[in-house]
């Protein structure tokens, strides 16, 4: 067991499963209590582990959501073993691994954020701007978060701005921009949306072609998780060609859904492997499932080779594959799907995984009649958010990743799009808020608050050269549910700045400020 500020790991799901009681007993259940001694950034165990619990307690809810907002599978991933964090941010984040299997998307099962059923857990009224800024200010006004920073803090019952500090000027987000991916691929296409791995036999001609649908977590692994398997895709491909006497095919495979250039204009980069409408686990080299690591070269290529290999220990004989294209007389043999949008959005807010980020923002040009470059995809995701009357000014898309050190976005828009996600006008994106790391226990934000708000926070991270941003929500001491945006340029330590962007976002959730 891990020790997280002096608790273990496993009472955080003792102390989540004790909060499922709804209606106005659940403030009282679960509002973590005001250190007298501490200072704002320091807290209680208890106080951490509660805080998780109410995290997005402001609403009731039915289905695969536990009454305090939580899915029951994001609880258990929470009470695991602990992993290292971030595609981008220098370790293996690995939470796919063992862990549970994502939960199905949620219906429109969320009632109003202070609503008739779902209401504040709290009487008093959200953190005002002067309390909140005596609070903030002097710990964003540090030289270890730059010469240039920006903030944002909204309440998300309300969507009011209680808090802001150049929150209209667009600075480069590095990998808060997913925020922003996440959005828009889930408005484009739905939360249960999935995308279709299939193998395809043309007529007379025995041709075999592997037709790639785009799916980014399509794996080669024995043990594939719930997520699409390659294997299981040649098994059935192979007992269909059985089935009509084939026993010898020439092996092909087509990836024109994609378009434009598959390599990110930082080059080639252990943080994200060429983007292909086919590839089998990310083109990784070894055995990881997120995090840096060597990528294969031409990631269809080899997933066709993989392909190959499944389809000859079927007892099939294939040529070397080769590029082609299916053509609309070929007939389906067989299909492999991934789990729901939804799982991928988490998996990505998560992991900070830049493939998916980038396929996703491919899908979402596709969804919206836009090429599926980089290009395409930026333009889309713009667009998209623009159609949900989000505050776009200066914002500047260019990826999907946030890799892209010309990509622009304010600390507005990144607090409005987290707003977004909670609101009940918009349930399948959702998994924007379920998918952000929770501090001191998964995924980017793993190794850090274990010294306080380890719960409390849910925050996506950004990470580049002298760069680095933080975005998320909490539950300050009142039991107001909290969005906020830090973000800062020309930082010179990568490690205190994010110590910094803790600090502060510790701060937040110490904070009666009402």
């Amino acid at each position: 067991m891990v020790r997280v500020a002096g608790a273990v790991r496993p009472r955080l799901a003792r102390v989540a499963r004790g909060t499922r009681a709804a209606g106005p007993r659940l403030a009282a259940l679960v509002r973590p209590a005001r250190p007298r001694t501490l200072k704002t950034w320091q807290y209680t165990a208890g106080a951490a582990t509660a805080g998780l619990a109410l995290a997005v307690g402001v609403v009731t809810t039915a289905g695969p959501w536990d009454a305090n907002g939580q899915r029951t599978a994001e609880r258990e991933r929470a009470a695991a073993q602990e992993r290292a964090g971030g595609t981008d941010h220098g370790r293996n984040s690995d939470t796919t691994a063992e862990a549970p299997r994502p939960a199905p998307s949620a219906a429109s099962v969320l009632t109003g954020l202070g609503g008739a059923t779902g209401t504040v857990n709290t009487k008093k009224a959200p953190p005002s701007e002067k309390p909140l800024a005596e609070v903030l200010a002097p710990l964003l006004d540090v030289p270890e978060l730059g010469s240039a920073h920006t903030a944002a803090v909204v309440d998300v019952a309300s969507g009011r701005r209680l808090y802001g500090s150049g929150a209209d000027q667009a600075l480069t987000p590095a990998s808060t921009t997913k925020i922003a991916t996440a959005v828009a691929a889930l408005s484009a296409l739905g939360a249960e949306h999935r995308f279709t791995t299939r193998a395809a036999l043309e007529p007379d001609t025995k041709e075999l072609v592997l037709v790639g649908g785009g799916d980014p977590t399509l794996t080669a692994h024995e043990k594939a998780d719930g997520w699409a398997s390659l294997r299981t895709l040649a098994a059935d491909t192979a007992a269909a060609l059985e089935k009509r006497g084939v026993r010898k095919i020439t092996l092909s495979y087509d990836t024109t859904l994609y378009t434009g250039p598959s390599v990110h204009p930082i080059g080639v980069n252990d943080n994200l492997a060429p983007v292909s409408a086919l590839m089998a686990d990310e083109g990784r080299t070894d055995d990881s499932a997120s995090g840096p690591v060597t990528r294969v070269a031409d990631p269809a290529a080899d997933a066709a080779r993989k392909f190959a290999g499944f389809l000859e220990d079927a007892g099939l004989k294939t040529t070397a594959p080769g590029p082609s294209k299916a053509t609309g007389r070929s007939t389906t043999l067989a299909t492999v799907s991934s789990p729901p949008l939804s799982a991928l959005v988490e998996r990505m807010l998560t992991n900070s995984d830049n493939d998916i980020a980038e396929a996703l923002a491919r899908q979402t040009a596709l969804a919206s009649g836009e090429r599926a470059s980089f290009e395409g995809g930026a333009a889309a995701i713009g667009a998209r958010l623009k159609k949900l009357r989000l505050p776009m000014s200066g914002a500047s898309f260019h990826d999907g990743s946030g890799l892209n050190r010309d990509d622009r976005l304010t600390a507005d828009l990144l607090t409005a799009l987290l707003v977004k996600a909670g609101s009940p006008a918009h349930p399948d994106l959702r998994p924007v808020l379920t998918g952000l790391p929770v501090a001191g226990f998964t995924g980017t934000l793993s190794a850090r608050y274990t010294d306080g708000a380890a719960g409390l926070v849910r925050a996506k991270t950004g990470t580049l050269t002298g760069v680095n941003t933080l975005a998320g929500t909490v539950v300050d001491q009142d039991g107001h549910l909290l969005a906020f945006a830090f973000l800062a340029t020309n930082t010179t330590s990568p490690l205190d700045a994010q110590a910094a962007l803790d600090k502060t976002a510790t701060a937040l959730a110490a904070c009666g400020c009402g």
